[in-house]
């Protein structure tokens, strides 16, 4: 089974151009380095969903904020 995670787009990081980007994602405090090319319309104060260090896609805020909230009852950590 993946499992995509969600993170809040704080700053990107390196941008080799338009589509090759790489950003920090911070995923309730800890920050991580995110591979942005498969969403470059992304900006900085997005939720994305990551997987394996790459963000696979953007969702609103409510929706990171439910999925955070399930994952903390199932008892998983970042």
């Amino acid at each position: 089974m993946c499992l995509a995670v969600p993170g809040r787009l704080e700053k990107v990081t390196a941008e080799l151009d338009e589509t090759f980007r790489i950003g920090n994602v911070s995923f309730e405090g800890i920050i991580k380095e995110v591979n942005l090319a498969l969403v470059p319309e992304a900006k900085v104060g997005d939720y994305l969903l990551v997987h394996v260090g790459a963000a696979i896609g953007i969702i609103d805020e409510a929706e990171a904020k439910r999925t955070m909230e399930v994952l903390k009852q199932m008892g998983e950590e970042i």
